[in-house]
């Protein structure tokens, strides 16, 4: 049996390269059929945010990646409800509508569910 594995993304989509690494890993994952997740933490939640332009921040656009993690078979997507409230963000208005949203203490028992994790 394949071990899990969950990816943690913690930085904006345009912090640098990390948050098209942790979609990179994830979607090849999902290829191969392993069982994996990704949990959006801390500022990974503004991955999530609704229109952004990455143009004018001259960076690739990850939303086209989001959206196509479901046809990967990657169904394991979360995103912390404390994250998203401390940076005015409403889970409900995200982008990734299939993303569960955890409270903080959710995350620990989430994380003990997974063989691996990677956090970027």
């Amino acid at each position: 049996m394949p071990r899990s594995l969950l990816i943690i993304s913690r930085q904006a989509p345009w912090s640098g390269p990390n948050p098209r690494e942790a979609l990179d890993i994830v979607l090849a994952g999902g290829a191969f059929d392993l069982p994996i997740g990704l949990l959006f933490l801390d500022d990974g939640v503004f991955q999530l945010a609704a229109k952004q332009d990455a143009k004018a921040v001259q960076q690739k656009d990850l939303s086209a990646n989001l959206q196509a993690l479901p046809m990967f078979g990657v169904e394991e997507l979360f995103v912390c409800a404390d994250s998203a409230a401390e940076r005015g963000l409403d889970p409900t208005r995200f982008s990734l509508e299939e993303a569960q949203v955890l409270a903080a203490e959710q995350i620990t028992a989430l994380i003990d569910r997974y063989d691996q994790v990677i956090t970027l």
